[in-house]
């Protein structure tokens, strides 16, 4: 027997849904297809010339008289099949566009011409990120620099990932297993060797790599430090003298900015905020903090709202 399958193994019930979607298209497209070969076979045949087909239109009485429903049901069959389409594929949109509440949380920087992947406990990769099977994972990505674009085939999803932007992608792998990782979106000279693995463990062999990772300190810890070092405490630390947002319990939270309008504040809120700090002035605040655009790796700055986000049930003052 050949081993010669069509498409990758579906390994996670997304990834199911999308077959029987795609399955169930092609079978409609074969049908539709099929359908129009024989009429255009079958009309050929029959009003070729020299044929006897009665070619006449019918006039006056006989007109009057013709039934339109050949005309309606070509017009409410497909209307009623595409519209049913249309609402299976949009309801399979929503899943994939929306992460479950506890699915664990996963960073993921691209950067010509790898994936940098970074867990919450601080345990780091390269091309490679490692899961365990039948547990929600979430990506949060965003790129060093030009577009690139996270594709799992086994999964069936894929995710553009923008510079100054962070994206979302969501899934759980069923069984464990090592499963391709690529870029899709070309983004230079060395696009077709942006390529990794993504490797599904155990749930008790996921927490052994854990354990013997290469973390020195968390996310929220290391983030701690950058928090420090690029001087963010002396605004925003609970004995700073300068009057800016204090950050304990931010995160989650609506904001209310000084052009009237509110804001979530998520992951991107805090990005913007340090990159782009004027763009979203918070509300009885003066605009007087500093751009770090170009100052801060995006691996950094992923760890510093890891450290806010450590803060949504802090007490004031916690920030040092």
């Amino acid at each position: 027997m050949w081993n010669f399958p069509l498409h990758p193994p579906a390994d996670t019930p997304l990834a199911t849904r999308v077959d029987h979607l795609f399955y169930t298209w092609l079978g409609l497209a074969g049908v539709v297809t099929i359908a129009v070969f024989f009429l255009i076979v079958y009309f050929s045949v029959k009003y070729r010339h020299g044929s006897k087909a009665d070619r006449a239109m019918p006039t006056g009485a006989e007109l009057r008289r013709e039934s339109h429903r050949i005309e309606f049901a070509w017009i409410a069959t497909p209307l009623v099949i595409f519209l049913g389409m249309g609402f299976w594929a949009a309801d399979l949109y929503y899943v994939h566009a929306s992460p479950v509440a506890n699915a664990t949380e996963v960073y993921a920087v691209g950067k010509q011409w790898m994936w940098k992947i970074e867990h919450i406990g601080g345990q780091r990769e390269i091309d490679e990120l490692h899961v365990p099977a039948g547990r929600p994972i979430k990506l949060i990505m965003t790129s060093q620099d030009v577009i690139h674009s996270f594709f799992m085939p086994a999964f069936r999803i894929k995710q553009d990932v923008l510079p100054g932007r962070y994206t979302i992608l969501w899934f759980t792998a069923e069984h464990p297993g090592d499963y391709h990782l690529f870029c899709t979106q070309y983004c230079g000279t060395d696009h077709a060797r942006m390529i990794g693995h993504v490797v599904v463990m155990a749930p008790a062999d996921f927490q052994k790599w854990l354990t013997g990772g290469n973390a020195q300190q968390s996310m929220a810890e290391e983030g701690a430090g950058r928090f420090r070092q690029y001087g963010c405490s002396g605004c925003h630390g609970a004995n700073a003298s300068v009057h800016a947002p204090k950050l304990e319990g931010l995160f989650g939270r609506r904001v209310q900015l000084s052009d009237g309008t509110s804001v979530i504040a998520d992951e991107r809120y805090i990005h913007d905020s340090v990159m782009l700090p004027r763009s979203q002035v918070v509300a009885g605040y003066a605009p007087i903090m500093p751009s770090f655009q170009g100052q801060i790796a995006e691996e950094d700055l992923l760890d510093i709202i890891e450290y806010i986000k450590s803060l949504r049930d802090a007490n004031p003052g916690l920030v040092k």
